[in-house]
């Protein structure tokens, strides 16, 4: 099934061309106003409708349950609270599918101690938030749990207003096999309006310490990031690796540890091989980054090595002075390497107050992690993070259910309305 186009309009031109042009077609958003690459997916429109009705990890009525079905599928919540994996994980193997969580009742839905991965296309997530945390294991015992992670192929990929913090790996990644090539790995992918916060950093990560915000995959081509909040994440907020395009547009990086927007590769990743690395090419437009209390000093906005395009970007030191707008090996370009058609970035000037208000899943009805996190931006403050007790722990809270009446017709409309309820 191939990703349906919204509307076909014949434009016959048979006395000036002595033919007609068949088909000029627009393909639809995955949402109205939905920009970046990937965007123009359906995801699960058109199919079935499946409603979440428990809030156990899985069996009947679970999330579980309706992310491991097959064909086009839009995922509601009749239920709002807390899905405990229990040191598990969640997967979309097949594609089609929308996940909506602004359809849950307040709190909404947040997911704990697991990750969910993609391996497929054309899937749309909004307003879930994922917090894996460490699950009280000892540090360098192995869970090295992501946030949310695509692998593989996996393209056409929307993330949209949620929520992602306490991973021990990365918060939120697109990510495949390093050597295959951009088909074989993740592509056409949008991160927006999240908040990508408190990676765990001595941890239960094998290698130790770690914090990391977003890693994009060697190969990953067109990934798009923007209205972000990246708070608190040691590094890679975020990371391009070899051969990488994207953009990171308009986001506000909060206390970073050593690195904040990242490009490059390790050369020993690439030792013996056929196949040799490229530099990534990237666009940094329109972001604000605030040093913190656990920034390494004199740390640029962008660093390592890689060709950048850099138009309105502001870094500040802790003490309000100018900070430095990149390091190390940086090919500074004048023209866009790639650009989403449609995408108009703000100010710099503009962009903490509208990440504030906007960042994150359901922004007018967040939980006390967000509310937390937006309020220590807004202050300059937060702490890079070992464990998510040192910040109240998991969440919890009562079970609340309401009946959803879905409509026949008019679907998207229906999603849309519930979306602007929260955002």
């Amino acid at each position: 099934m191939r990703r349906p186009l919204a509307t076909c309009v014949l434009v016959l031109a048979g006395v000036l061309l002595g033919g007609f042009v068949a088909c000029a077609e627009e393909p639809a958003k995955a949402f109205p106003g939905a920009v970046g690459f990937g965007t123009d997916t359906p995801a699960g429109r058109g199919g079935q409708v499946l409603k979440v009705t428990t809030l156990d990890a899985k069996g009947p009525g679970s999330l579980r349950e309706a992310l491991d079905g097959s064909g086009p599928r839009i995922i509601v919540f009749e239920v709002g609270g807390v899905i405990d994996l229990g040191k598990g994980s969640l997967s979309i193997r097949q594609p089609f599918v929308t996940i909506a969580g602004q359809t849950a009742p307040s709190p909404g839905i947040t997911i704990v101690r697991g990750s969910l991965y993609i391996s497929t296309h054309d899937v749309l997530i909004q307003h879930l938030r994922i917090r894996p945390g460490d699950c009280g294991l000892a540090k360098r015992s192995g869970w090295e749990p992501d946030g949310i992670s695509t692998s593989g192929g996996a393209h056409h990929i929307v993330i949209d207003h949620c929520s992602v913090s306490w991973a021990v790996d990365e918060n939120l990644t697109a990510s495949g096999p390093r050597y295959d090539g951009p088909e074989a790995t993740t592509h056409d992918a949008t991160f927006s309006n999240c908040i990508i916060a408190e990676g765990l950093r001595n941890s239960t990560h094998k290698k130790g310490p770690h914090s990391m915000g977003s890693l994009i995959h060697d190969f990953c081509r067109n990934i798009s990031i923007f209205g972000n909040l990246y708070a608190d994440n040691n590094q890679r907020n975020p990371f391009f690796k070899a051969h990488t395009t994207g953009v990171v547009v308009n986001n506000v990086i909060q206390n970073p540890g050593s690195a904040a927007v990242q490009i490059g590769y390790p050369d020993s990743e690439w030792t013996g091989r056929t196949l040799l690395p490229a530099k990534g090419r990237i666009c940094v437009v329109g972001n604000v980054l605030f040093h913190g209390p656990d920034t390494r000093k004199g740390l640029a906005m962008v660093g390592n090595r890689g060709e950048v395009y850099l138009e309105d970007n502001l870094a500040f030191g802790v003490d309000g002075a100018p900070a430095a707008m990149t390091s190390g090996d940086i090919t500074v370009l004048h023209e866009k390497p790639v650009w989403p058609e449609g995408l108009k970035a703000l100010p710099a000037t503009e962009v903490v107050a509208h990440v504030a208000a906007h960042a994150g899943a359901r922004s007018r009805d967040r939980d006390q992690v967000d509310k937390r996190l937006v309020q220590q931006l807004l202050d300059r403050q937060g702490r890079i993070i070992d464990s998510q007790e040192q910040v109240g722990g998991y969440p919890t809270c009562e079970l609340v259910r309401r009946a959803l009446d879905v409509p026949k017709t008019g679907i998207d409309e229906w999603l849309a309305r519930m979306a602007a309820e929260v955002e």
